[in-house]
């Protein structure tokens, strides 16, 4: 499992664009094999911060690779982040629980 912690922040005046660009980047993300989930946060500050996960290094790697993810990347740089962190990280072990009969609340 390979893990991406992605953090930045978005230069308030182009937040519709940008907002465009990730919606679309978020559903090409689930087409890719080895996609298993994203999820995103706003911090009260304006921090972004986005968890995605894939099943493999190969799957991370041909994401990391798309060349519509390419170009969303260089717009990033480019136009849209104030500042931004990655961090890929290697799932060395995983643990989940899940209370029998109930489930998770999904807003």
């Amino acid at each position: 499992m390979m893990v991406t912690v992605f953090r930045s922040r978005v230069r308030p005046e182009l937040m519709d664009e940008y907002v465009s660009w990730a919606a679309r980047m978020n559903e090409l993300a689930k087409t890719m094999p080895g996609y298993v989930s994203h999820k995103g946060f706003l911090s009260e500050d304006g921090e972004r911060c986005t968890i995605v996960e894939f099943a493999s290094e190969e799957a991370h790697r041909a994401w990391a690779e798309h060349p519509e993810h390419r170009e969303a990347q260089k717009l990033g740089r480019s136009k849209f982040y104030l500042e931004y962190s990655i961090h890929i990280c290697k799932a060395v072990r995983s643990n989940s629980f899940r209370r029998a009969g109930d489930s998770p609340q999904r807003s």
